[in-house]
């Protein structure tokens, strides 16, 4: 009886086993392919470590590391977490901050008109074609998403207006919605607002105090659309004859393609009486921050360098742009350094006239909003000489870098020197972002104003005891008289000396 109950479980053991048995290697390796893609997952999500002080990444001198190319990029983003209500960023000392303005959805750049009011571009990346198709497009909303970014963008410019300059906008107004296709760049000039679309700059006439922007505007000039760096920065020229447009690159280091960098990676001049345009600076791989130096009259500006070189390579930077200027991408990096992983023809002669950039500001920090210091200021005598600039953040490096308001010192010869000064710290703690530092303005107050795309805030910062800065004093400089010839100092001696004997005869 027993025998007999044995043998009739162990058949119905057996029947059970037997489909078990035939899943059991295919379950194996699905889990030990699940192990190994979370272990892939982790290692490229979590930053590239680097035991490279940023110090050694910022200023005029720096430490440039041996490359480490990446094929597949180590991600290590800010999780976004925002604001509670009675948090703020940390000022340098001798500073206050406030909330200028809160509740913005993605607000980035900054505008100030004459009559005090400030425009917002509430705004984010185009649109694409490929957009959530793919892999790829899995990828970029996750990371966008991670980010604080990847929701349509608002496509709005928002007027605030603080009337009473107690340092709080009271007024809040939708400026403009309809036209606007991820806006960024803007410029008041002589009655017109321009504004720069990721594809095209739109003229609209508007008239300081207004609060709603009518008209239909009027296409100044189309742009190279999109790409990995869609911003397009304005500014105007002292005299109001020319706009000065910042364009980025498409890609990283030319990934699709040449053709697909046609009129990108450079700054340019747009002649506003006539609409022609002509390419002032090249080689920039993502100019942002746009600003004339007080000092010498240069136009200066602020550039995300390349990535997947590894955690502290390369620096981003801030640098002067004589017309005419190149710096090398996607060929070269910091002057003389050449980018093995681009294969496309290197334009003839090109590494004779590479520029090195004046002024590191620190690996994968991502530079965007850069201002120099104007008159009428209120930040104190220790920010009295230089340009204030906003680190949006790294996606990349381990430990995170950027995440800051910085200030860059210059001298009496309008050049900078030393390390970036903090002067907004705090936006994120502990691996998580409560706010990304976007664009610098300034209120009518002489405070300075920053702001913050993850937080949706725009906050305020203030010496509060200081006296409104004086004009910077230019330095004087005397221009070379135009050279008539190109004969050497020995030969224009003897034309002089053939010259005399000829007029004794």
């Amino acid at each position: 009886m027993f025998h007999l109950k044995a043998a009739v479980a162990g058949t119905g053991l057996r029947a059970y086993l037997l489909p078990m048995r035939s899943f059991k290697k295919p379950l194996i390796v699905i889990v030990a392919l699940a192990i190994l893609l979370g272990g892939i997952w982790v290692y490229f999500s979590h930053g590239n470590p680097s035991n490279l002080p940023l110090g050694a990444t910022e200023g005029t001198q720096v430490e440039l590391r041996a490359p480490e190319p990446e094929t597949i990029p180590r991600m290590g983003i800010a999780d976004p977490v925002g604001w509670a209500a009675n948090e703020a960023p940390t000022p340098a000392p001798g500073l206050t901050v406030n909330r200028f303005a809160a509740g913005l959805d993605h607000p980035r750049t900054l505008l100030e008109l004459p009559n005090g009011d400030i425009l917002v571009t509430e705004t984010d990346h185009p649109a694409t074609k490929d957009e959530g198709g793919g892999l790829r497009g899995m990828i970029e909303r996750y990371f966008w998403k991670k980010a604080g970014a990847g929701k349509p963008s608002p496509n709005r410019i928002i007027l605030l207006r603080d009337s009473d300059g107690d340092g709080t906008a009271e007024v809040r107004s939708v400026l403009r919605e309809k036209d606007l296709d991820s806006p960024s760049g803007m410029a008041w000039v002589n009655g017109k607002l321009y504004v720069a679309n990721h594809n095209a700059v739109l003229a609209f006439d508007y008239v300081p105090g207004t609060a709603t922007l009518e008209g239909a505007p009027r296409k100044i000039v189309d742009l190279p659309a999109a790409g990995n760096h869609w911003m397009r920065n304005l500014l105007p020229s002292p005299d109001g004859t020319k706009i000065y447009i910042a364009i980025g690159s498409s890609s990283n280091i030319g990934d699709n393609g040449m053709d697909a960098e046609k009129g990108r990676a450079a700054i340019y001049e747009l002649d506003v009486a006539s609409g022609r345009m002509r390419q002032y600076g090249g080689g920039l791989r993502n100019p942002n921050g746009l600003d004339w130096n007080p000092v010498t009259g240069e136009l200066w500006t602020v550039v995300n360098e390349r990535d997947m070189l590894g955690p502290d390579l390369v620096p981003d930077y801030m640098t002067n742009v004589p017309v005419g200027a190149q710096y090398g991408w996607p060929w070269y990096y910091w002057k003389d350094r050449m980018d093995d992983r681009v294969d496309y023809p290197i334009p003839e002669f090109l590494g004779e006239y590479v520029r090195k950039p004046e002024f590191a500001l620190g690996a994968h920090t991502a530079p965007l909003g850069m201002r120099f210091v104007a008159e009428g200021n209120r930040l104190g005598t220790q920010f009295n000489s230089g340009a204030f600039v906003a680190r949006h953040g790294s996606w990349n490096r381990k430990p995170l870098s950027g995440y800051d308001v910085v200030f860059v010192t210059f001298d009496e010869w309008g050049n900078p020197k030393g390390k970036p000064a903090p002067v907004l710290t705090g936006f994120q703690v502990d691996g998580k972002a409560r706010g990304r530092p976007v664009w610098i303005g300034y209120d009518k107050t002489g405070a300075l104003l920053v702001s913050d795309d993850v937080g949706g805030v725009i906050w305020r910062v203030i010496a509060p005891n200081a006296q409104p800065l004086p004009k910077p004093k230019m330095i004087a400089s005397t221009k070379l008289p135009p050279s008539r010839a190109i004969d050497s100092a020995t030969e224009a001696q003897i034309r002089r000396q053939i010259e005399e004997a000829l007029s004794k005869q």
